[in-house]
């Protein structure tokens, strides 16, 4: 037909050019797929499809206006597996210049999950565009949408026939703020913690709004824009979906086994069946041996919704089993640690172990002075003074004449959540079936170069008409029996495992890896172009942060969640966070190097490697996540120096810095003021801001949550929650003589319930558990860095690094004089080895805090 009008002619130089585009299919049950099947064929036959428009690069050299598209129909061409091949057939002539981007229009009845658009046919070899999007139909939303290829642009060097382009696509992306959010929405767009509280189901279900105020500062999370409850004004009335930006949501292979509905629906189906058979909510443990029974026998579950049942089953093959037609068999994996020593637990050097190499190994600091004093007022907390004296502490010193030597010689290494717990101890007690202190732990660094634990102190300030009470409790006393002494020890320990639970989980985890991520990727959305080589660079690192984010709103950290009825802040889990993210969060902090050194855990020292001196050589936290650091950092480095050579361009960066401003002055709005955020003015600047991104987003993230069930799926390893108080506070006569004659009762009785424990350890399974599809750091090139030589081989490099990584650790791990990941009973630190199969592994780094 184009032969015949002349075309050839008048236009003899084009060239012919096949548009193939990669669906993927959305996954169902075998109706489903029938049905959809059979709808997608009349839609085929009537001519219903893929409608494709190829934009040029250029502006028409005499309008100087964007040159026409040329438009033209997909069809349907080839399926295989979960995969569908749509094609289209242009001719361009040469003028229209090289194609810069596809509009897509879906012409289809349902959404589809756009994978990939490669265009061949060009001389230098054919053109690829990364979608791995979802289109909308156009029936639900008529709007075109755009996909630039893979090559990168900064906003400077944009071709001059893209750039309206660019901008709307962004604007797009922005939204205006209004109206509520559909689960088809690719909007992003900013809001207060406003969203946990139920005050209309029941008055104490009402909490404090966090963010955008002077009491309650806290990280931004996205905005869903639901109504707000009748009881409540400011806050947001709860709903049976959470919004997430429709490509933010769990890729569809994950999303068989982690889809945020499928994980709620599945924890809240295994916790009803639990309710239903532990009746009695308060009910504990009788002896040791019934907590092994979890692990042995399990427990026969009622029937269990089909979503509950389907969910564990499909992700935890080994935690569900059918027992029987009627009955399924819940029993929890054995814990590594539990399999290398059933009593590892109760061991003083497996406490102070894991401040280095464990599940929270980010606490443990240097003491620099002495004596120790709190910063609350005295009048309201009682003395400040701390309760370790030399008396106490001096003779456990060994090698050492007095504290402050030992202070010089930087042996004094402590865990303190005094200051950060006092001020709720009062009101977490007004709450039954919980308590609290504030605590200090002493450990002193031995000749081996592993910890020893030296004492703990505990402090309840002045309530209910008493005094401040503190005590000391020490391994070793001679001042009452040995007996009664060990139990008491014991008993303290549990009480700062407690504290160091809440403190990681509330704190380490959800706070630093996940709250204070969400900022970055709204504003790495709204405010750089999916052109933008930044925004290739970060993306792998963002992805899925929002949809974990969004489950944890919905059963995790809401009022009456899973954790406010598991963890000893009970209903101010939350509000401590914002004090946490108010006097300890500052972002330059959070780049390992500055987090060790603040600690005291490292100096700098040009001759060391990294250029850090640690403290404690045998820090195995720190010595393999300084290996993931540099590794990081280099790769950021030759990526950022490549596109940006000079500082000029950084500051000419429109998009960039109007991302870092968002970033400060919005996202993170209630700390825009403060004196430490990093400026950006030269390329490293943004070397060292991206490089922190990616380091919270993948190690540290790892780092604090893949190791969860290795060492709190044993419950009295990490207790989530203690609920009694010390025997030896204001004891009645009763009290004590229980505790004497009856100690391993006394702290039984003070874990967590039959109903708290197994919530966590089925919480912390399917957190800890990598799926089949996990994307690891450095394993797999993005299609864009391919394209330029240059980021391909410092890729290339990157990923060579990563592996030597892990045959380093490997390494350590067998050497028989590093004591804190060397040993009988001791689990190897992995938790910071790059990669990992899928499973309970307790290694691995995924790009991003996705589960």
């Amino acid at each position: 037909m184009e032969e015949k009008s002349g075309m050839s002619n008048i236009n003899p130089k084009w060239r012919k050019v096949k548009v193939t585009v990669t669906v993927k299919q959305s996954g169902g049950g075998l109706l489903t797929n029938l049905v959809e099947g059979g709808v997608q064929g009349i839609e085929h036959f009537i001519g219903k499809t893929l409608v494709l428009e190829l934009l040029s690069n250029d502006l028409d050299s005499k309008t100087k206006l964007e040159k026409k598209t040329k438009k033209g129909d997909a069809q349907k061409s080839k399926e295989e597996n979960d995969e569908v091949q749509y094609e289209a057939t242009f001719k361009l002539e040469e003028e229209f210049g090289k194609v810069g981007a596809v509009l897509v229009e879906n012409e289809l009845s349902k959404e589809m999950f756009l994978k990939s658009i490669v265009l061949d046919g060009f001389p230098d070899g054919p053109l690829h565009v990364t979608c791995n999007s979802w289109l909308q139909p156009n029936h639900h939303t008529p709007v075109k949408r755009v996909f630039f290829t893979d090559k990168s642009y900064l906003p400077s060097q944009t071709p001059r026939g893209l750039r309206r382009l660019r901008e709307e696509a962004l604007n797009q992306l922005r939204g205006n703020g209004e109206g509520e959010r559909k689960s088809s929405d690719k909007i992003y767009d900013y809001d207060v913690y406003n969203d946990l509280a139920d005050p209309d189901s029941n008055l104490n279900l009402k909490r404090p709004v966090l963010g955008a105020s002077k009491q309650y500062p806290y990280p931004r999370r996205c905005r869903t824009g639901r109504k707000h409850t009748d009881s409540d004004p400011s806050t947001e009335k709860r709903s049976s979906s959470f919004y997430v930006p429709r490509d933010d949501a769990f890729s569809d292979t994950k999303e068989s086994q982690f889809t945020m509905n499928t994980i709620s629906s599945g924890i809240s189906a295994v916790l009803e069946s639990l309710d239903a058979i532990l009746t009695d909510q308060d009910l504990g443990f009788r002896s040791f041996e019934d907590i092994d029974t979890i692990y042995k026998e399990g427990f026969h579950l009622p029937a269990l919704k089909d979503s509950g049942l389907n969910f564990l089953q499909s992700l935890i093959p080994r935690l569900i089993k059918v027992a029987n037609d009627s009955q399924n068999l819940l029993r929890f994996d054995t814990p590594e640690t539990v399999k290398r020593d059933r009593f590892f637990w109760f061991s003083d050097e497996e406490f102070a172990r894991e401040t280095l190499a464990g599940a929270n190994p980010q606490n443990i600091r240097l003491v620099k002075e002495w004596p120790l004093r709190s910063k609350h007022e005295s009048q309201i907390y009682g003395p400040p003074e701390s309760a370790f004296t030399a008396e106490v502490i001096e003779p456990q010193i060994i090698g050492y004449g007095t504290i402050e030597e030992a202070i010089r010689e930087k042996k004094l290494y402590m865990l303190d959540y005094h200051d950060l717990f006092l001020p709720y101890v009062s009101k977490v007690r007004e709450i039954e079936g919980t308590t609290l202190y504030g605590s200090r732990t002493l450990f002193f660094l031995t000749k081996q170069g592993t910890l020893k634990p030296l004492a703990i102190e505990l402090t309840r300030p002045p309530m209910d008409g008493k005094p401040q009470w503190k005590q000391v409790f020490t391994p070793a006393s001679h001042s009452i029996s040995h007996s009664t002494n060990l139990w008491l020890w014991r008993l303290a320990k549990a009480h700062v495992l407690a504290h160091d639970a809440g403190t990681h989980e509330l704190l380490n985890h959800w706070l630093r890896a996940h709250a204070v991520m969400e900022p970055f990727v709204i504003a790495t959305n709204r405010q750089l172009s999916a052109m933008h080589p930044i925004y290739k660079l970060l993306h792998p690192h963002l992805r899925y942060t929002l949809t974990i984010n969004a489950f944890a709103r919905e059963i995790l950290i809401n009022a009456n969640g899973i954790i406010e009825k598991s963890f000893s802040p009970n209903k101010y889990s939350m509000e401590l966070s914002s004090v946490a993210y108010d006097q300890l969060w500052q972002f330059d902090l959070q780049a390992l190097p500055n987090d060790l050194i603040d600690r005291g855990m490292a100096e700098v020292d040009p001759n060391a490697p990294h250029g850090l001196k640690l403290t404690i050589e045998d820090y195995p936290f720190a010595n393999d996540g300084l290996l993931i650091w540099d590794a990081i950092k280099q790769w950021v480095s030759d990526y950022v120096n490549h596109y940006y050579p000079t500082p000029s361009i950084i500051q000419s960066d429109q998009e960039l810095q109007a991302w870092w401003t968002e970033i400060r002055t919005v996202g993170h709005g209630d700390k825009s003021e403060e004196p430490w955020w990093p400026n950006l003015k030269t390329p490293e600047d943004l070397i060292d801001i991206i490089t922190t991104i990616a380091w919270i987003a993948s190690a540290h993230h790892a780092a604090v949550n893949f190791g969860q069930y290795t060492y709190a799926g044993y419950f009295p390893n990490r207790p989530n929650i203690i609920r009694n108080k010390m025997p030896t506070e204001d004891p009645t006569k009763e009290e004590w003589e229980n505790f004497l004659n009856k100690p391993e009762q006394t702290l039984l009785e003070s874990f967590p319930s039959q109903i708290q424990a197994t919530t966590m350890m089925l919480v912390f399974n399917v957190l800890s558990y990598h799926s089949t599809d996990e994307e690891y750091i450095g394993q797999f090139m993005n299609p864009s860095w391919a394209q330029d030589p240059t980021i391909k081989a410092a890729f290339e490099r990157f990923n060579r690094r990563l592996k030597e990584i892990e045959g380093i650790i490997d390494s350590r791990n067998k050497d028989s004089n590093l004591k804190n990941r060397h040993g009988v009973g001791v689990v190897p630190y992995e938790l910071l080895k790059p990669f990992s199969e899928s499973g309970l592994t307790a290694k691995g780094i995924p790009y991003s805090v996705s589960i």
